[in-house]
């Protein structure tokens, strides 16, 4: 199987079954979803009142957040290897 063809990887998320259909392998898809069902996890205990919908918008906050901080830090880095550089 190329790594371009879509493959279908059923994972677990909160306590849901979802199938998740993309290019990236299997245990990358089951990371993923740990880490979001980890993260879920961890809001839920320290707000149990939350429902699941309020639940599942703060982990994408919260995962958008560090992915911005971590696309700020890479330009950071890029930059201080180009001056390095020059």
């Amino acid at each position: 199987m190329s790594n371009t063809q879509k493959k279908r990887t059923r994972v677990d998320i909160y306590g849901q079954p979802y199938t998740i259909v993309g290019t990236e392998s299997s245990s990358h898809i089951r990371l993923v979803a740990s880490m979001v069902d980890e993260t879920m996890r961890e809001i839920s205990s320290k707000n149990p009142s939350l429902d699941i919908n309020k639940l599942a918008v703060l982990t994408a906050v919260n995962a958008m957040n560090d992915y911005i901080k971590l696309k700020d830090r890479l330009e950071r880095l890029e930059n201080e290897l180009n001056r390095a550089k020059d």
